[in-house]
C-alpha cells in the first residue's frame, strides 16, 4: 500500500473479521467516514439486524446508525484493501482461515486483540509480511442488543509492524482511521506496543472479572485496587526482563490514569463471564506466570487471579 499525497482523503474496501463490540465500533465508523466495509461473523442475529436495519453505534463519538455490508460468509466479500481482524484471541485463527477469502497479494492484514501472541498466530496463517499489530486502549466498549453498540471512550489506537519501525503503509492505514474519527498514532516497536496495553488490562480485567466490578469501582475499592495494581506491577517485571522497552513511569500511576479515563467500562473479560461465553484469561492475566518463569521470575498474584477466574469460568460454561 503506498502513502496517500499529502493532505489526501483516502477511502478502502475494508472487512472487518469479528463483529463483536469492538469490531462493531470499528466498522461503524470506518463506513461513515466513506469507505467501503464489509463486516464478516458467524453470529447470524446480529449480522441480520445490520442488514435490516443498519448498525446503532452510539457513545463517545455520538449516536448514529451506519448502513454497512454485513455477512456470515466472507466469501461474498471478494478481495479487499484490509482486512481488519477483531475477533477474541481465542478466535484469531479461525478469522484468519476466513480471510484468506478476502486477501490478494496486495492485501495488509490489521489484528488487534488483547492479550500476547494473537498476531504471530495470524501471521502463521496469512503469512508475516502482511500483517500489522493493532492495540486499542480506553474504549470500553459492549454490545447492547444485536445491531446496537456502545463505547465508553475513543481513546487511542496505535499501529506497528510486526517486526521494524512504522513503514508507509501502516502510515496509510493510520490516515484512513484517522479521517474515521480515531485518534491513531504510528509505533515503531511492536513489543513496546503490545506489552503497555497488555499492563493496563493485566491491572483490570482479571480483577474486574472476580469482583464483577467497573474500571472505577475498582480503583474505588481499596482492596480490589490492591490487586490490580500488583498484577500490574508483575507484568512490567516481566517485560522489563525480557527487554521489553516501556515508557510507562510509575506503575500504579500508569495504570490508574488509563482506568480514570473510563470508569464505567466493563472490561471484556467480565462481559463475557456474564453472559456465560469463554474468556481471555490465558492471553492476559494467564499469560504472565508462564512468560515470567522463562526469565527466572514468578507472577504469584496474576498466576492465583488466573486460576480464580478459570474456576468462575467453569462453573459459569458449566451451567445449563
Amino acid at each position: 500500500m503506498e502513502p496517500p499525497p499529502c493532505g489526501s482523503e483516502v477511502s478502502l474496501k475494508i472487512a472487518v473479521v469479528g463483529l463483536g463490540a469492538m469490531g462493531s465500533v470499528y466498522s461503524g465508523l470506518l463506513a461513515s467516514a466513506g469507505n467501503e466495509v464489509w463486516a464478516v461473523d458467524v453470529w447470524a442475529e446480529h449480522v441480520g439486524a445490520i442488514r435490516s436495519a443498519g448498525l446503532r453505534l452510539e457513545g463517545a463519538s455520538g449516536d448514529r446508525v451506519v448502513r454497512i455490508n454485513a455477512t456470515t460468509d466472507a466469501t461474498e466479500v471478494g478481495a479487499t484493501e484490509l482486512v481488519v481482524i477483531a475477533t477474541k484471541a481465542m478466535d484469531v485463527e479461525a478469522a484468519a482461515r476466513a480471510a484468506r477469502h478476502l486477501v490478494d497479494p496486495e492485501t495488509v492484514v490489521l489484528t488487534i486483540q488483547n492479550g500476547v501472541g494473537s498476531a504471530e498466530r495470524v501471521a502463521s496463517i496469512l503469512g508475516a509480511e502482511r500483517v500489522v499489530i493493532g492495540v486499542a486502549a480506553g474504549f470500553g466498549a459492549s454490545i447492547v442488543a444485536p445491531g446496537h453498540a456502545h463505547h465508553q471512550g475513543l481513546e487511542l489506537l496505535r499501529f506497528a509492524e510486526l517486526v521494524g519501525p512504522a513503514t508507509p503503509r501502516v502510515e496509510r492505514i493510520a490516515e484512513v482511521w484517522r479521517a474515521a474519527g480515531f485518534n491513531v498514532r504510528t509505533c515503531d516497536d511492536a513489543g513496546s506496543l503490545i506489552w503497555e496495553k497488555l499492563i493496563c488490562n493485566v491491572g483490570f480485567s482479571g480483577t474486574c472479572a472476580l469482583l464483577e466490578l467497573t474500571i472505577g469501582a475498582v480503583l474505588g475499592n481499596k482492596d480490589g485496587w490492591w490487586v490490580a495494581a500488583r498484577c500490574a506491577e508483575e507484568a512490567v517485571a516481566v517485560a522489563r526482563a525480557r527487554g521489553i522497552s516501556l515508557e510507562v513511569g510509575d506503575v500504579a500511576s500508569y495504570v490508574r490514569a488509563f482506568g480514570t479515563r473510563i470508569p464505567g467500562a466493563r472490561p471484556s473479560m467480565l462481559l463475557d463471564l456474564l453472559v456465560g461465553r469463554p474468556c481471555e484469561i490465558d492471553v492476559i492475566n494467564g499469560a504472565i506466570p508462564a512468560l515470567a518463569r522463562e526469565v527466572g521470575l514468578e507472577a504469584p498474584i496474576n498466576e492465583a487471579v488466573t486460576a480464580l477466574v478459570k474456576a468462575k469460568e467453569s462453573r459459569i460454561l458449566a451451567q445449563p
